[in-house]
């Protein structure tokens, strides 16, 4: 089996915090930098951009809005963020002060939806600022990353051990995990619609089909820390492992692969599909990393 070609690019100096990457409605990829209070972008080939919030803000998760901006979470001002492709920045409060918005992705009804991990809450903001919340039926949820699926969003309850879905009219279901204590954090949908998560205390890689049934898959390493998933070119999910400066991905038969990153000790936490076709991940060393993928590595 080839590995794949992986290649860095300095983006901040060393502790800045690069976390969640996403690819803008701009062909660049965008990337929150939770440590100095910086919304990235970069252009590959380029250098890159920077765009300052409040310093102790903590930017965390980026996604593409219906309107054409980014939105993001600022998971210690705990604030909704806006951005443009030319950079001009709107800020939002949720109702629910000190609500900790970490995960945040585009729904099927034309808003955005986030997580709120101190308040057991899932936030839904419109375009124009104005935000609903939706209480979760379980205290100390510590709800995370979310995404779209269908008429739904799926999201992962680190605290509960479980996967939330809550549809559009607000109503909330909850899927247990088998695994006890596992942490779910990040997530993401398949073509086929399956949800895919990562289990960050039990090293496993987990999966929602459409009917309901959950697998998980161990990883190599149960120590390894998986962090976010994205899913491939080729349906297949990717993810990184934050705990032992790798990147991995599940095949259509189950196989695990991962691959070590270049530069140790690089803590990889966001990864998504570049604008190149290849695949990026989001390093705490202030460092984005390019890697090739081809189905070569299948």
């Amino acid at each position: 089996m080839t590995p794949p070609v992986i290649e860095e690019y300095v983006v901040s100096r060393r502790g800045s915090g690069p976390y969640a990457i996403i690819t803008g409605p701009d062909s660049a990829l965008w990337f929150t930098m939770v440590h100095r209070g910086r919304i990235g972008r970069l252009i590959p080939g380029q250098e890159p951009m920077v765009h300052q919030l409040d310093a102790d803000s903590g930017p965390t998760v980026i996604c593409n809005g219906p309107d054409g901006a980014l939105w993001f979470t600022e998971y210690r001002a705990h604030r909704i963020g806006r951005i443009t492709p030319v950079g001009r920045i709107t800020e939002f409060a949720p109702p629910t002060a000190e609500c900790g918005p970490f995960g945040i992705a585009a729904g099927p009804d034309g808003a955005l939806w986030f997580t709120e991990t101190a308040a057991d809450r899932i936030g839904r903001i419109t375009v124009d600022g104005t935000v609903t919340e939706y209480l979760l039926p379980r205290a100390g949820a510590f709800p995370s990353a979310i995404a779209a699926a269908g008429d739904a969003m799926w999201f992962t309850m680190n605290q509960a051990n479980a996967i939330g879905r809550i549809g559009m009219d607000g109503r909330v279901t909850v899927h247990d995990l088998p695994t006890e204590a596992a942490a779910p954090v990040g997530i993401a949908v398949g073509p086929d619609g399956s949800v895919w998560f990562t289990e960050i205390a039990a090293g496993q890689i987990g999966r929602v089909a459409p009917d309901g049934r959950i697998t998980e898959y161990p990883l190599p390493d149960r120590s390894a820390r998986p962090h976010a998933v994205t899913i491939d070119a080729y349906g297949r999910p990717w993810f990184t492992e934050w705990g032992a400066n790798r990147v991995g991905y599940i095949d259509t038969d189950g196989t695990v692969t991962v691959h070590a990153l270049p530069t140790p000790a690089s803590e990889p936490h966001g990864i998504t599909m570049g604008p190149d076709g290849a695949l990026w991940a989001a390093l705490e060393t202030g460092v984005l990393a390019r890697i090739a993928s081809t189905r070569s590595l299948a």
